[in-house]
């Protein structure tokens, strides 16, 4: 959140020329159509292997042991797992940059974790939550003159606080 809106704030300073800025901070709105159909088809990609490995992914990420006891191949489970968020990574630096392609991908995830704990469920969520907020973010952008990924990350990390309190609440009230 301190690097959006200090984004923010350096973008709205007269005289600071942005242009430095874009790769390391991003503009979806200069993506070209050749990521674009990289990311579609890591899209494809992610989508098959979570709907074929979901049940083994999910005995990985939550406990590693088990699932080599069971017989799983966690290394290669672990090797596929990586290799595919390192491919997420590299696409999506091109849009929201390499400063914030950390709070897209784990901030949606963090909402989620707090309201299931279906996995499935939680790559759903994330996945509509992700993009609730690039969608919000580039509308706010386009409004407010501010650079795209900051306001994108500006508004997941808005959305991530209001889950808390929203958590929060529902504690309190349920005692």
């Amino acid at each position: 959140m301190g690097m959006a809106i200090g984004i923010v704030l350096i973008d709205k300073t007269p005289g600071y020329a942005p242009n430095l800025m874009s790769y390391l901070f991003g503009n979806i709105l200069t993506v070209p159509t050749y990521d674009l159909v990289l990311m579609a088809i890591l899209d494809i990609v992610i989508i098959i292997t979570g709907n074929l490995a979901v049940q083994r992914l999910q005995a990985l990420t939550f406990d590693e042991e088990y699932a080599q006891v069971s017989g799983l191949p966690v290394a290669f489970l672990n090797i596929l797992l990586l290799c595919l968020i390192a491919l997420t990574v590299v696409i999506l630096i091109r849009v929201v940059g390499i400063i914030l392609v950390i709070a897209l991908l784990t901030i949606p995830a963090a909402i989620t974790i707090q309201f299931s704990h279906n996995l499935r469920k939680m790559m759903i969520y994330s996945v509509a939550l992700g993009i609730v907020f690039t969608t919000s973010g580039l509308i706010l952008s386009e409004v407010y003159n501010i650079t795209s990924g900051a306001t994108i990350i500006f508004v997941s990390c808005s959305a991530y606080v209001i889950s808390l309190l929203a958590k929060w609440l529902f504690r309190l009230i349920k005692k």
